[in-house]
């Protein structure tokens, strides 16, 4: 028998690999994680409450700017942690099941502790040692809040703060503008009816888009919230005030500076990979730099994978879940002499920015990307506003842009940032996954349908083609 030990198998990752193993005969399996009530962090503090509580902000959003209806609804933040907590212990609760089922099978055993190293082969877990041919290490990531100087003397709530908020303050500084914020500046200035100062880093939100993105993101979030965000900026100091608020300071760019005050920081810098207690000193593994390969095999211990938000690559919770097939794969191809195998991704990120009601997506390349890549590209850009379906539907903000090779009219990419442009992301997924050549689309408009911008795309990339 060959012995696998997956350390964190309620997580997406881990339940992955649990789940391809599982059935193979001549594998044992220990599953290891001590989560309570366990689910993973999309489960439990991410991707999934985080939906919830951006429903109820949509849903005012959009009361609000119908003028077509009376009266202005207010979200009842108890009630939306409320159901919010309920509909989370039932998604749990359903992970849990899944992998106690599995722990039912002979030659699978689950240990609810936490787990460490004692060497490269070995692990302590539940009052006991267990040898190891492979571990996979699937811990997922926790928090990161960064050393801004000032920031251990004021008070500061992080996202899992925001989703069991059932009271927030009339005003705040933000913080972190990436997924996480760009997902929650919007529900707490529409839930909450704050005031909001978004610090930005670079010349504008939404780094792995087209600029055109970025700056449209931006006006979306200053013509409808009371968000302010200055760009091109650092934060330098933090200090809390008098009356129990907090004062940052920041530089820009160009060596100016502005000091901005508010009732409440709100930290969204992101996460980093849970490796604290996990023992790595006791082993060969070094966690610095890339440590981990496209194989999902650590650098300095090839029976040792890590998948997930823990080896840093991609803290996405598709990938998550692909890079834990792959590593089951690889266990198999690696105990049978042959060769494991990359994972090899194609690019696929929503940020349910907006509210969700003005999302953003991108399937494979970018123009920007596909021009780094050294390829020749033509493209085509629809604002939102150029298809009625969107101003009937009252959702008449954002655009969209297709990436088309000008060789041979292979789709290479395309990015959304209008209503519904997670779904529409599908269809675009098959494009590029299919290396269909945009010529070979049906062009039929199912009108009034919000893919009809999709086919005004299609055609403005045809005519340029030869």
């Amino acid at each position: 028998m060959t012995h696998v030990v997956i350390i964190g198998a309620y997580g997406s990752a881990g339940a992955a690999v649990a789940g391809e193993l599982a059935p193979v005969a001549g594998i044992e399996l220990t599953l290891i994680d001590d989560g309570d009530p366990g689910g993973g962090l999309c489960i439990l503090k991410g991707c999934m409450p985080s939906k919830e509580v951006l429903s109820a902000g949509a849903h005012r959003f959009q009361a609000r700017h119908d003028e077509r209806l009376v009266g202005e609804p207010e979200v009842d933040l108890e009630a939306t942690v409320d159901r919010k907590d309920e509909h989370v212990l039932g998604w749990a609760a359903h992970r849990r099941e899944g992998v106690h089922d599995l722990a039912e099978r002979a030659d699978v055993e689950f240990v609810h502790a936490s787990a460490e190293f004692v060497d490269d082969h070995t692990v302590r877990a539940g009052g006991r040692t267990i040898d190891a041919d492979y571990v996979v290490v699937a811990t997922g990531s926790t928090v990161y809040v960064p050393d801004t100087p000032g920031i251990n003397e004021v008070d500061y709530m992080t996202s899992a703060d925001v989703l069991d908020a059932t009271e927030l303050p009339d005003s705040g500084i933000v913080m972190g503008f990436g997924y996480i914020g760009m997902e929650l500046v919007p529900y707490l200035a529409e839930a909450g009816g704050m005031e909001l100062t978004v610090i930005e880093h670079d010349a504008r939100p939404i780094d792995e888009a087209d600029p055109e993105f970025g700056d449209a993101a931006r006006e979306i979030y200053e013509a409808n919230w009371d968000v302010e965000i200055p760009t091109n900026c650092y934060e330098c100091e933090l200090e809390a005030t008098d009356d129990g608020g907090v004062r940052l300071d920041v530089e820009f760019d160009d060596g100016s500076e502005e000091t901005y005050e508010a009732d409440q920081l709100f930290c969204f810098t992101g996460r980093r990979p849970t490796l604290s207690g996990l023992g790595l000193e006791r082993t060969a593994i070094s966690t610095a730099g890339e440590w981990v390969t496209d194989t999902m095999q650590t650098v300095d211990a090839d029976h040792v994978y890590a998948v997930g938000d823990v080896n840093g690559k991609e803290p996405i919770l598709h990938v998550a879940k692909e890079q834990g097939f792959a590593a089951a794969r690889n266990i198999l191809r690696q105990e049978a002499g042959q060769q494991p195998q990359p994972y090899e991704n194609v690019h696929h990120h929503v940020i349910f920015s907006g509210l969700g009601v003005y999302p953003f997506a991108r399937v494979g390349h970018s123009e920007a990307s596909a021009r780094a890549a050294g390829l020749d590209v033509v493209t085509a850009t629809r604002e939102a506003s150029d298809d009625g379906v969107f101003k009937s539907k009252d959702v008449p903000e954002g655009l969209s842009k297709l990436v088309v090779d000008a060789t041979d009219g292979t789709v290479l990419g395309w990015q959304g940032l209008h209503y519904h442009a997670d779904s529409v992301a599908k269809t675009l997924q098959l494009a590029v996954e299919l290396g269909l050549d945009v010529r070979a689309i049906p062009d039929r408009a199912y009108h009034p349908t919000l893919p009809e911008n999709l086919d005004g795309l299609v055609r403005d990339c045809v005519a340029q083609l030869p």
